[in-house]
């Protein structure tokens, strides 16, 4: 038998039954001839200029909340001149500065001079005008630059040296952070109380001392990198390569600023006294140096 499909026709939908949800959506945004939603139409739901933008503006149009706003930023700067005056009168901004005055040429060179200072031959620090040049143009001036950094990558190579050692922990990296500092802080107290109670009268600052004693950090780096890589034997032959070094280039370096300060027409068996101090002084604050590498690296490496 031959059957013959006939097409159905479609039934219209049920206008009379109703619906199983309600449509509460809202109206689609308005459109522009070219298929873009109008400029004023706020994607997000609240519109643009609405209560919220109004009550900005108000805030803002406030001749009270203005005037408060002008207060506070004025009580802002004012409390910000008093921390920098109190700040400046304990700390020369400006001179602080002139210890960062450093390229990475004057570092390669102080690096080097620190490493190896044996064949250097001048060790004066140039002037221009009663002042002392900045380190990037003088090699022979000190710097805070290199103790910072040194300082930075020691704590982070200890870190690294206990990690490997399975003895890390932030209160022992802590701890051998703030040990290092301090070391330096008493060293430096403990210069200062020694040129006071001999009346040495130099250009010696606190600055200075303080980057004449955070040059160590570079032999400790050294010290810890000799004994991570060839183990005690490679420690103890860095550590007294540069204890020898930085001790030499502490002796000569603070030569010219100690032993230089006392006067040459000083005659007598108490002036003989003094500059004999003043040696002892140089000499013990270099041979202090090797000490504190040790103390500070031996347990580094094991």
């Amino acid at each position: 038998r031959n059957f013959q499909t006939k097409p159905r026709a479609r039934a219209g939908p049920h206008t009379g039954d109703p619906l199983l949800f309600a449509d509460t959506s809202s109206a689609a945004p308005p459109m522009n001839n070219q298929g873009y939603y109008t400029p004023g139409y706020n994607i997000g739901g609240a519109p643009v200029g609405g209560p919220e933008d109004a009550g900005v503006n108000n805030l803002f149009a406030d001749p009270m909340a203005s005037a408060a706003m002008m207060y506070g930023s004025s009580l802002a700067n004012q409390g910000k001149d008093i921390v920098n005056k109190e700040i400046s009168r304990y700390v020369s901004v400006n001179k602080l500065k002139y210890f960062f005055a450093v390229d990475s040429k004057y570092v390669m060179k102080k690096l080097l001079l620190l490493v190896f200072p044996y064949t250097h031959q001048d060790w004066e620090v140039r002037y221009h005008r009663d002042t002392p040049l900045t380190p990037r143009h003088d090699v022979n001036a000190p710097d805070l630059y290199i103790p910072s950094m040194a300082f930075i990558t020691y704590i982070l190579l200890a870190g690294m040296a206990l990690g490997i050692q399975k003895r890390f922990s932030p209160e022992v990296l802590g701890l051998c952070a703030s040990t290092a500092l301090v070391w330096v802080v008493i060293e430096v107290l403990v210069m200062l109380l020694c040129l006071y109670i001999l009346s040495v009268h130099s250009d010696l600052s606190i600055f200075d001392l303080f980057a004449y004693s955070g040059y160590k950090y570079v032999g400790m780096i050294f010290t810890v990198l000799g004994g991570l890589l060839f183990g005690s034997d490679g420690y103890f032959v860095a550590l007294t390569w540069s204890s020898c070094a930085l001790m030499f280039f502490i002796v000569r370096s603070l030569k010219m600023k100690i032993l230089s300060s006392f006067s040459h027409n000083s005659m007598g068996a108490g002036a003989t006294a003094k500059s004999r101090l003043r040696l002892y002084i140089t000499v013990a604050s270099a041979a202090f140096q090797p000490i504190i590498i040790y103390w500070l690296t031996s347990h580094l490496v094991r």
